[in-house]
């Protein structure tokens, strides 16, 4: 199961590689230990394809319609930023650490569509598809991702494998090696799977 699983590591926090987004200007802080917290504008790469997790206004042309995530394996993409938000119900606040067990949304930071699964099925593997779905003001329970963190850290680091299942369907955040002819240009299938 380790295997099939999508696993992430934060690649690169907004700005240069030292800096963090909190909302506000960024300050510089020490890379080594880097947590990742509520608010903080990081991507995300899977670790065996080395794609970014990746999105654009463009819609899938089956299942759910919704707005397209990819796997895109250029690092400096403006499209593949995600800023951490906690679920709608949580008392967590911006500038909290992020820890190992946590439900989290990210939030596409150009679209400000959030991160989202279901059970229409994936394109091309027809697995769970993976869309970006709703805005600021629209969230929903498919938005929502248990956050587990490889090892025995508790917090969430800098540069740390973390996986991502969806909490509605139990599937895990993954990529593979098919690609897209027409959407994306040659971008990877990302998708959930169980």
């Amino acid at each position: 199961m380790a295997a099939s699983v999508l696993a992430l590591a934060v690649a690169l926090l907004l700005g240069a590689s030292s800096r963090v987004d909190h909302g506000a200007a960024a300050a510089p802080v020490s890379e080594e230990g880097l947590q990742v917290t509520y608010g903080s504008t990081v991507k995300l790469m899977h670790e065996k394809t080395k794609v970014r997790l990746h999105s654009h206004d463009v819609a899938y042309g089956s299942g759910s319609g919704q707005q397209s995530v990819t796997g895109f394996p250029e690092i400096d993409d403006s499209n593949s930023y995600w800023i951490v938000r906690p679920t709608l119900d949580s008392s967590a606040k911006q500038g909290d650490a992020v820890e190992t067990g946590s439900i989290i949304r990210l939030q596409h930071m150009r679209t400000r569509k959030w991160l989202h699964s279901h059970l229409h099925a994936s394109p091309l593997s027809g697995n769970l598809e993976v869309s970006c779905f709703g805005g600021d003001g629209q969230s929903d329970t498919g938005d929502y991702w248990r956050l587990e963190i490889e090892g025995k850290d508790k917090v969430w680091k800098r540069d740390q494998k973390v996986r991502l299942r969806h909490v509605d369907t139990g599937g895990y955040l993954h990529s593979h090696n098919k690609k897209y002819n027409r959407l994306g240009g040659g971008q990877q299938e990302i998708l959930s799977i169980k």
